[in-house]
């Protein structure tokens, strides 16, 4: 294979993975000056000369003509007299040679390495200039297509016929995806296993709702409003705080829509996810209450110091604060960065009932805490909900929910 064939067809490989032309002249300067210096021991003395697009190549090594009894005749960078004079005869001590190198010269095996040492060295390049393109759209959203469904993960491609990867842990629980279809998501991370670009999808991530969020809402977009936080529980329900410094725009309003327009494409992208949108305060009590609707708080009563909120409600209200499978009062705490606690709130007319902590002694102190985070705080409150209720909101074990009923109903028999 002769040099200029070598440039052409590795400039056509170049060219087909989108490699600029200076980098393309480069990585060629690199391999020829690899050769050389596993030949000759160094290139410093070596002028290499490349046109790319006509596929010339020019070696020469460049040599001082040193006297034949000189010490440093045997200098990579030296020459003898009389070696310089049977290449030209008129050559005198001092000048220096500059002698054409053909490829040819360096052996057919070493040729076809560098021909190999071009594509992989092409292939390098384009795995690093896929992982620097990833890498700055983290967070950004990206369509790709299905082309293959794995049991653990959805591998993508996208419109450069790069694979991506959607794991089952970033996809929606209702997600359901064909061959073909075209999935929305956002660049997760990118990862760099074994040499080549992991890029890691997610539809899971708060920062895919911000992000349709901004599709949708042209006041976020452009900065009016503001997505102070998202908590997620994917595909059932999310709360999302959101503020304006312009009073002149409801945040709320805003975000949801005429006759929620806006909101509903948001919905619809995540598979019908419940999504409360509450303007951000400062103020605590205030936030709590708007993060617990659509019940609606009697009173509050804040521990900063343990960072734990203890919200009275009335009796019809607290199922609403805690919301199907507890999804409301989770994110409402997420979202606040406080433990919130829910009470009953007894009426005057109601009989007299025993708080759960008057059971201490015969009860557990984490199972008090379980049925205090799904609201149930008196000894009636349980024994009101039943068995399945409790089994299904909490994650206490048959058993002891049995063991728990037997110490209460035993209290009233009393």
């Amino acid at each position: 294979m002769d040099a200029k064939i070598l440039i052409e067809s590795f400039a056509d490989f170049a060219r087909s993975k989108n490699v600029d032309r200076p980098t393309m002249i480069r990585i060629l300067e690199d391999v020829f000056r690899a050769m050389i210096r596993k030949k000759f021991e160094s290139d410093e003395n070596f002028d290499v000369t490349i046109n790319a697009d006509k596929g010339d190549l020019e070696i020469f090594r460049i040599r001082e003509i040193v006297d034949d009894n000189s010490e440093d005749i045997w200098d990579f960078d030296k020459i003898s007299f009389s070696e310089a004079r049977k290449i030209e005869p008129d050559f005198e001590i001092g000048e220096e040679v500059y002698e054409k190198i053909e490829l040819e010269e360096f052996g057919r095996r070493a040729v076809q390495m560098a021909r190999q040492t071009l594509i992989q060295r092409i292939k390098d390049l384009e795995k690093d200039i896929l992982y620097n393109k990833y890498e700055e759209q983290v967070g950004e959203i990206v369509s790709a297509e299905v082309y293959q469904i794995l049991g653990r993960e959805i591998l993508l491609m996208d419109g450069e016929g790069n694979e991506l990867i959607l794991p089952k842990g970033e996809q929606i629980p209702k997600d359901r995806f064909r061959k073909g279809d075209t999935v929305k998501a956002i660049v997760h991370r990118v990862d760099m296993m074994n040499g080549n670009p992991k890029i890691i999808l997610s539809r899971t991530s708060p920062v895919f709702l911000e992000r349709l969020f901004e599709n949708e809402v042209p006041e976020v977009y452009d900065g009016l409003i503001t997505i102070v936080k998202i908590v997620r529980e994917p595909g059932e329900r999310a709360k999302v705080a959101v503020e304006s410094y312009d009073d002149r725009i409801d945040p709320v309003g805003a975000c949801v829509g005429m006759k929620g327009s806006r909101i509903h494409a948001v919905v619809r992208e995540l598979q019908n996810e419940n999504i409360d949108v509450i303007n951000f305060t400062d103020n605590l009590e205030l936030y709590v209450t708007r993060a617990l609707s659509p019940a609606k708080v009697s009173s509050i009563t804040v521990n900063k110091e343990t960072k734990r909120i203890s919200v009275f409600l009335k009796p019809d209200q607290v199922s609403l604060a805690i919301g199907k499978g507890g999804f409301n009062i989770k994110l409402a705490s997420k979202l606040v960065d406080y433990e919130i606690d829910v009470f009953r709130e007894l009426n005057e007319y109601e009989e007299e009932d025993v708080d759960l902590i008057e059971f201490s002694d015969e009860i557990e102190g984490w199972i008090i805490d379980e049925l205090k985070k799904t609201g149930l705080d008196t000894a009636k409150s349980v024994l009101t909900l039943g068995k399945e209720d409790l089994l299904r909101r909490t994650e206490l074990e048959e058993e002891t929910i049995d063991e728990i009923f037997r110490i209460l109903r035993q209290e009233f028999e009393q």
